[in-house]
């Protein structure tokens, strides 16, 4: 070999080292002067979403000026058809935002990666709400954590504190009190209803969280997976609430969706509404700070506090991204607590992050500060709602929702309707777990 030749043949070997080295080291390796671009998708974006993420961005590049972030906003109508039509295409994002109620699809498709590990390892180890990671582990199969979550939401019971005022009344505590205020409250000559009930577009959850809370059964399957919506506590419960329909709440109930629930309890019809916590803009707006509050879902004869899991907001790291640590630091970014309390204060959500609980603005947001003490408080129980059965939206809205307006007309037994409802949800179940060798 002439001396030319072997000067070549080091060269290439140091070439291909080189090469090889740049493959197994960090994301920015390649990018010109060290910096990275990861690309994030917002899966709710709009005037209300957009500027919340932008600020978090320009923070996040702040903090970290090799890293630039470019934000697509994503209606959320929109959101599970683009990631699965880019999951089938190609052209999924380095990270974006996804919610519990599409997690199950996503991890199915294998387009997330799992992030245990990142997270234990990480500056988030012991600073996210248990209850909201166990509801993002109980959408899929493998229980692993496959999204950073940065919120949720609760169901809790807005009333009018003047009516109760005017009658005498505490808030419930219990549901007791709460059946014996709507009763007191109701006043037709006034066209004053003591509650509504939500029986038309949306009713099922709303039932189901009324149902639960009385009952305090906490598991909507039991070991052999077969369905607690039929136990005899939850038959019972829902005689119950059935029983208000047209005594204590307006006749048009049977049909009425979130938009009339609303106009009427804003309207100054109703004393008690029942929704999550973002309707309080609307209701402030109406009546004002000093008329309107909200109380959790009352505690069970037996004093069993059981909520609802509602759909958990998070961040996804994509199986597919080259810039995995570029794009998991932004993740983590945005669910520290300085972050997360911006995006809670502004979307009025619960923060995930724990340390978020303490700042003055949750303080000064009573039904914000209600909601945290519950979520936080260990013997507070969450039904997780099957939101990973591909047919839970099918069964509940399609289904259950014309049967629920017999059994408030009283033309369908509590028990047909639930036992029915239970073997839907049973067959259902049966199959995921078929699908995913359960």
């Amino acid at each position: 070999m002439t001396a030319r030749s072997k000067h070549l043949a080091v060269l290439a070997t140091a070439l291909m080292l080189g090469t090889g080295l740049a493959a197994c080291g960090s994301d920015d390796a390649g990018s010109p002067g060290g910096k990275t671009t990861i690309t994030f998708w917002d899966d709710n974006g709009g005037p209300a979403r957009t500027p919340v993420w932008q600020h978090i961005i320009a923070e996040f590049q702040k903090a970290n000026p090799t890293i630039t972030v470019k934000y697509v906003g994503i209606p959320i109508a929109q959101a599970q058809q683009k990631y699965d039509t880019a999951i089938a295409g190609g052209g999924l994002p380095d990270v974006g935002g996804v919610s519990t109620a599409m997690l199950s699809s996503l991890v199915a498709q294998k387009a997330l990666e799992p992030l245990d590990g990142r997270i234990s390892g990480g500056a988030l180890n012991g600073r996210l709400n248990d209850q909201v990671v166990t509801s993002v582990k109980a959408t899929v199969p493998d229980g692993k954590t496959y999204m950073v979550p940065m919120s949720t939401n609760m169901g809790v019971f807005w009333y009018r504190t003047d009516w109760f005022g005017e009658a005498g009344l505490e808030p419930p505590r219990n549901w007791g009190d709460f059946f014996t205020a709507t009763e007191k409250l109701t006043d037709t000559a006034k066209n004053r209803y003591g509650f509504t009930i939500r029986g038309g577009a949306g009713s099922i959850a709303q039932m189901l969280e009324v149902v639960y809370g009385q009952s305090g059964i906490t598991e909507i399957f039991d070991a052999d997976g077969k369905a607690t919506v039929n136990d005899p506590k939850n038959v019972a419960a829902l005689e119950k609430l059935a029983g208000l329909y047209k005594k204590v709440t307006p006749e048009a109930d049977v049909s009425n969706d979130y938009v009339k629930m609303v106009a009427q309890f804003d309207g100054g019809n109703i004393a008690i509404m029942q929704h999550n916590l973002g309707s309080f803009n609307d209701h402030v707006k109406t009546l004002g700070k000093d008329k309107v509050a909200a109380m959790a879902v009352p505690k069970s004869d037996g004093g069993v506090q059981a909520i609802l899991s509602n759909p958990v907001s998070g961040i996804g790291l994509f199986a597919s991204g080259e810039k995995k640590d570029a794009a998991y630091k932004f993740a983590e970014f945005a669910a520290s607590k300085a972050m997360n309390s911006h995006w809670a204060e502004k979307t009025g959500v619960l923060p995930a992050n724990t340390e978020v609980n303490g700042e003055a603005w949750i303080q000064g947001l009573p039904h914000i500060a209600e909601a945290v003490k519950v979520l936080n408080d260990p013997a507070t129980k969450v039904v997780q709602m099957p939101y990973y059965l591909p047919e839970f939206n099918a069964i509940t809205k399609t289904d259950m929702e014309p049967e629920f307006q017999k059994v408030l007309q009283g033309t369908l037994p509590a028990k047909d309707f639930l036992d029915a409802f239970a073997a839907k949800l049973t067959e259902a179940q049966a199959s995921y777990k078929q699908r995913n060798g359960g």
